[in-house]
């Protein structure tokens, strides 16, 4: 664990496994911070890669962007590059999940030939202005009251998947409670307005989108579609998984491993 600067500010760096094996970075969703990753990372290094886990700025440990919260998550896909520059990663892969999922697709639109893998889940190319930008900016000016925590505690239940432990919902729940809200509004923006429908079919690296069939936010038909924009990228639903795939399964890291060695052979035939 270190701190890296990045674009003027102090990014906080979960590193685990050999700093020579194959990179994964793994990317947290809207308000939420690496700790979404600290059952995953220590499995997946210990199945021989370097797992690099940041926050993203804003996020947990990290310090907040020099512009103030980000609402592009095309600024996020340049930090994410700026940050592979500063820790010596010429060659990796992604795996992120909602903003972290769109912006593991921004990477691959962006910088294909720098990347192994990319596995965007809970993302598609487009939400179709969902949710609605306006409601967000006008939340942000009472986002401090204090059923915020609730509502976030409460929204999170909602996107779950039914085939998820009670007790481990309620613990993945009771983390998303420590959110900063203008910071997740902030990302949503970025969310609902980020479009990389028209750029899909320019994609050279290997991808696979994933979606869990009860998340809410999101449709799986138009995540299917967005795969079939990707040249030779795949698509998985995961049946009874809501919204946070590397939270809601137990042993994630294997799955996860699973799709990245698929998509190394992919690259490699």
């Amino acid at each position: 664990m270190r701190y890296v600067t990045v674009d003027g500010a102090l990014a906080f760096v979960e590193e685990h496994g050999d700093p020579g094996a194959p990179a994964v970075l793994c990317l947290h969703t809207a308000g939420q911070s690496g700790v979404q990753w600290r059952h995953v990372a220590p499995e997946l290094a210990a199945a021989g890669y370097r797992v690099v886990v940041p926050d993203l700025p804003g996020h947990g440990r990290s310090e907040p962007a020099p512009g103030g919260p980000v609402d592009d998550l095309g600024a996020y896909a340049a930090w994410c590059l700026a940050l592979a520059d500063a820790l010596g990663l010429d060659r990796f892969s992604v795996a992120g999940c909602s903003i972290g999922g769109k912006i593991a697709l921004d990477l691959a639109v962006r910088a294909s030939p720098r990347l192994d893998a990319v596995v965007a889940m809970a993302a598609d190319a487009w939400t179709a202005g969902r949710p609605s930008v306006k409601g967000l900016r006008r939340e942000l000016v009472d986002v401090a009251a204090p059923s915020r925590a609730d509502r976030t505690e409460l929204g999170t239940h909602a996107v779950l998947g039914r085939g998820i432990d009670p007790q481990r919902a309620r613990l993945i729940a009771t983390m998303h409670r420590r959110e900063d809200p203008v910071v997740s509004n902030s990302d949503l923006i970025g969310w609902a307005t980020h479009d990389l429908r028209d750029a899909l079919p320019g994609v050279a690296c290997p991808v696979h989108l994933v979606v869990g069939a009860d998340d809410l936010w999101l449709d799986a038909e138009r995540v299917r579609w967005a795969a079939s924009r990707i040249p030779g990228a795949r698509c998985t639903v995961l049946d009874g998984v809501g919204h946070y795939p590397m939270e809601e399964i137990p042993g994630f890291a294997a799955v996860l491993d699973g799709w990245l060695r698929d998509l190394a052979g992919q690259e490699a035939a």
